[in-house]
């Protein structure tokens, strides 16, 4: 339940999502990863780091080409974003016959059908959820780890669900072998969210319903923020943000095609 294909292009006209009456749409002023006056960004250098104690030059080396190429390149400006890109090594969280091709911006297979998805779209997707130091977030879909890991760089605690339940424990194991202690993984579907831990300022989607799931909806805290690809055949990512009033918008941003959402949200359909 978790990973997306490539994203290869940029749409000028976006795949129309139709919400209800009550959720209105807003228009983009700009692109949907960009901000009006682009941020002055520290140097690269400041923007690099390692979890591992001990790391081969080359991955370093691969991160700072993915940060400076694939997303600073891009639209990618929030500092928090790019400094926790910049840490974690991807290279921990793919197959070992893939780890040459671990920052390459394109998505990788991790097994079960599922997939890593590339560089570009994690950082994309956790800078519209505009996560913070103290945020509580929901990641559904672990797959591999990498989205959880991207997130606990930032934000206080993660809750991560991931459906397939080898992918969950082997993620678990993973995320704990690299000493991050603020990401809890539970196997399980992640449609309904996690009740428990709610409310999430946070809540990362990794794989396409054909609608957006209420529960998740609900689970949002206000100013909280859900970033989810919507749709079948067409999918688009949709950022549904929670308003002090308890009303939400829905904000359209680019096409994508993720893997669908498998479990409660196929018997919605």
């Amino acid at each position: 339940m978790v990973g997306s294909f490539m994203t290869m292009f940029r749409a000028t006209k976006p795949w129309p999502f139709q919400p209800s009456q009550a959720d209105p749409v807003t228009p983009l002023a700009q692109p949907l990863g960009t901000q009006a006056t682009p941020p002055v960004l520290p140097p690269i250098e400041e923007l690099i780091s390692s979890r591992l104690e001990k790391e081969e030059p080359r991955f370093l080396e691969e991160r700072k080409r993915m940060l400076i190429q694939d997303l600073m390149g891009r639209d990618i400006t929030d500092v928090a974003v790019l400094r926790a890109m910049g840490r974690v090594p991807r290279q921990e969280f793919v197959r070992p016959e893939d780890v040459d091709l671990a920052y390459a911006d394109h998505p990788l297979p991790i097994g079960y059908n599922q997939t890593i998805s590339q560089p570009y779209i994690v950082a994309l997707m956790t800078q519209l959820a505009r996560p913070r130091p103290n945020s509580r977030a929901l990641d559904v879909g672990t797959g591999s780890g990498y989205q959880a890991a991207v997130l606990a760089e930032i934000c206080k605690e993660v809750y991560s669900i991931e459906i397939v339940q080898p992918l969950a424990e082997s993620a678990a194991k993973r995320l704990a072998d690299l000493g991050y202690t603020n990401i809890t993984v539970r196997h399980g579907d992640g449609y309904r969210g996690w009740p428990e831990h709610a409310p999430f300022d946070v809540i990362i989607v990794a794989a396409a319903p054909d609608h957006i799931p209420q529960p998740l909806v609900d689970q949002l805290a206000p100013g909280g923020r859900l970033v989810i690809p919507v749709g079948r055949f067409f999918q688009q990512l949709m950022v549904v943000e929670k308003l002090p009033d308890g009303s939400v918008r829905h904000i359209p941003s680019i096409p994508v095609s993720f893997v669908p959402m498998t479990g409660e949200a196929e018997k919605m359909r």
